[in-house]
């Protein structure tokens, strides 16, 4: 018999070797993160759900509904006197997310944006507050359009340069409120720097809203922030439904956290929300409560996902940058490694072309959503432009760079392969402009009849498939 040829490998230039050779980069950059927080998925499980609470005996705390309880006389209770003040419920999600936070205090509100409102009633009429200029829409409107009607003065800084918010820093100043990774260019902050920096001026709060990393990749306090916030909405939330499999989540829980470990600082903002009453309802609790407990293994497999949508992205020849703070490529790319033990889903990217191209691909994607919000089991796309940041000026835009090309992606728990395949149909319809009809059928999910691969796109199932099974190998820590 004559000897078998090898079969031949791909130019590297191609898009099979831009593949590979993105894939087996991977390995490496997943690593050289800081280590996990230790006993991290212990006190998920355990911290706050004690079963001798309950009279019971309940594993799993149970959902106290009661709006009032019972006094044992006038002005003597057990702890709880109406649902607005405290809540069974509520206090095991609090100390839970205390523990993971590495706080001695947690308290939830209603929503985000109700725990930035209430940290804003920490400060009085004339104060000022240095914002990060790239934020959440939701957080650059509030202080545009809310904050700064009622007298407090609302300066946006570039706090990637610890040099700018030392000389925005005036004796006014009471608060500096950072976003980090920023939404939706995903800049970078090195925390414990602008914490030095408010700390040569007494009296003025570090406050870090940590909704994209979330406590398992970052721990603000430990960086020096006094207040950590985060959109439990996000990443600390998802959870299943109880009505649904464990497999069938939606996004269904709107909460904001808030983590301190002073006293005096817990104190003012545990009777400002019972005071302007924004809290969470025992359901909403119960479900965030029970979202923590798998947040250990969610973020790693975000993590993973994220970093194969991420490599694929950056090695695309219809892509003009992407921007993700675990690769090499980001401005903050050691920031990011000296702060945090790995990074989340989240993706921005610059589509080439103009709105039309973004508005294409957009409209073909079958696996992501086109939708707001992120950090759940589905990955979603959104256009921050015309979504998420609509509300902030359009040259305010501009100069952050969220322009008429930039798409946000926040990468979910979908098989990778199948997340690169709708990424590539939908970056190949993009070029040509195409649209889907209105009534294009959903895309199959494991069980049902394969998808036909993209026209003219021969190779493709390939290339997917060596790149997905060279990351399965990737760690995880």
């Amino acid at each position: 018999m004559g000897r078998r040829e090898s079969p031949a490998q791909p130019s590297p230039r191609s898009a099979e070797g831009r593949c590979l050779r993105a894939a087996a980069m991977a390995d490496k950059e997943m690593q050289g993160f800081l280590p996990p927080f230790k006993h991290f998925a212990t006190s998920a499980i355990h911290v706050g759900q004690d079963p001798e609470q309950w009279r019971s005996g309940a594993v799993v705390p149970p959902i106290s509904l009661s709006t009032t309880f019972k006094q044992r006389a006038p002005g003597e209770h057990a702890g709880y006197e109406y649902a607005r003040s405290g809540n069974p419920t509520r206090d095991c999600l609090e100390k839970a997310a205390a523990a993971l936070d590495g706080a001695k205090y947690c308290l939830a509100y209603s929503s985000g944006l109700a725990a930035l409102l209430n940290i804003c009633h920490l400060l009085k009429t004339g104060d000022t507050v240095i914002c990060m200029d790239d934020v959440y829409g939701g957080t650059n409107r509030y202080f545009q359009k809310v904050a700064s009607e009622n007298n407090l003065k609302v300066v946006f800084v570039d706090c990637t340069k610890p040099k700018c918010l030392e000389a925005a820093i005036t004796p006014e100043t009471k608060l500096v409120w950072l976003e980090t990774p920023t939404n939706p260019t995903l800049k970078v902050i090195d925390i414990k720097a602008c914490a030095d920096v408010v700390r040569r001026h007494p009296g003025v709060l570090l406050a870090v809203d940590n909704s994209f990393m979330s406590a398992y990749f970052q721990r603000p306090l430990s960086l020096g922030a006094d207040i950590c916030m985060s959109s439990a909405t996000k990443y600390m939330n998802a959870v299943p439904s109880p009505f649904d499999c464990f497999l069938c989540n939606r996004s269904d829980v709107l909460m904001g956290l808030v983590s301190v470990n002073r006293d005096d600082l817990y104190e003012r903002l545990k009777f400002l929300q019972n005071s302007l009453g924004a809290v969470p309802s025992p359901f909403d609790c119960y479900m965030c409560n029970r979202g923590l407990k798998t947040l250990h293994i969610r973020m790693k497999l975000h993590f993973h996902n994220g970093l194969a949508v991420a490599k694929f992205l950056e090695s695309h020849p219809r892509v003009e940058k992407v921007i993700y703070p675990g690769l090499p490529s980001h401005p903050q790319y050691h920031v990011t490694k000296k702060q945090c033990t790995g990074c989340p889903g989240m993706i921005a990217f610059y589509i080439k072309g103009n709105i039309k191209n973004a508005s294409a691909f957009l409209k073909n994607l079958k696996v992501f959503s086109l939708a707001e919000s992120l950090g759940g089991f589905e990955s979603l796309a959104e256009h921050p432009a015309i979504m998420t940041h609509a509300s902030v000026p359009e040259e305010e835009r501009k100069a952050l760079g969220i322009t008429d090309t930039l798409i946000r992606l926040s990468v979910g728990l979908e098989d990778e392969e199948d997340l690169l395949q709708d990424l590539e149909q939908a970056l190949k319809a993009a070029v040509s402009g195409e649209f889907p009809s209105q009534n294009h059928p959903h895309p199959p999910f494991p069980g049902a009849e394969p998808a036909a691969p993209p026209t003219g796109s021969l190779g493709w199932g390939l290339r997917v498939s060596l790149f997905a099974a060279l990351l399965r190998h990737s760690p995880m820590d």
